[in-house]
């Protein structure tokens, strides 16, 4: 599998965590930047990653921001991204069941790097439901304006 990663300067620290992290699971990633904590426009990084996303170069992507939320919207205006912000397992557990996330936001100043660990670690692990869930995102793929959401 491989990630692309990216952050702002807020969550540069835990990329950099989250990256030895996924070398140590012997995940590829792909680093979109930031390189350093200063100050950036996290749109940048959030279009890149999502583009990675979409287009296939990527499998998945994370993002990280201050609180997730900047992240989150512009990764959500590229077709077929279903990025989702997690602030613990449960909503990792259901981005991904319900919703088939395909991007994980996590919030740099909120969540701590054990945090973090549970949170990617369900994330990765959980499997997509499918069923009536799949309804609900062809519906997005629609007004998307696309079949695969690309």
């Amino acid at each position: 599998m491989k990630i692309a990663i990216g952050s702002d300067h807020a969550g540069f620290s835990l990329k950099e965590y989250i990256k030895k992290f996924l070398g140590e699971m012997n995940i590829e990633t792909d680093d979109a930047g930031a390189g350093n904590e200063e100050s950036v426009d996290y749109p940048d990084y959030g279009i890149e990653v999502g583009r990675k996303v979409s287009s296939g170069i990527a499998e998945r992507g994370i993002l990280i921001c201050g609180s997730g939320i900047g992240m989150s919207i512009v990764a959500n205006k590229l077709p077929g991204i279903r990025a989702a912000l997690c602030l613990d397992a449960d909503t990792a557990r259901m981005s991904r069941r319900h919703n088939d996330s395909n991007v994980l936001v996590l919030a740099g100043r909120k969540t701590d790097a054990r945090e973090a660990e549970s949170i990617l670690r369900t994330w990765l692990d959980t499997p997509f439901d499918g069923g009536r869930h799949q309804r609900r995102l062809d519906k997005i793929r629609a007004i998307e304006g696309t079949p695969e959401g690309r």
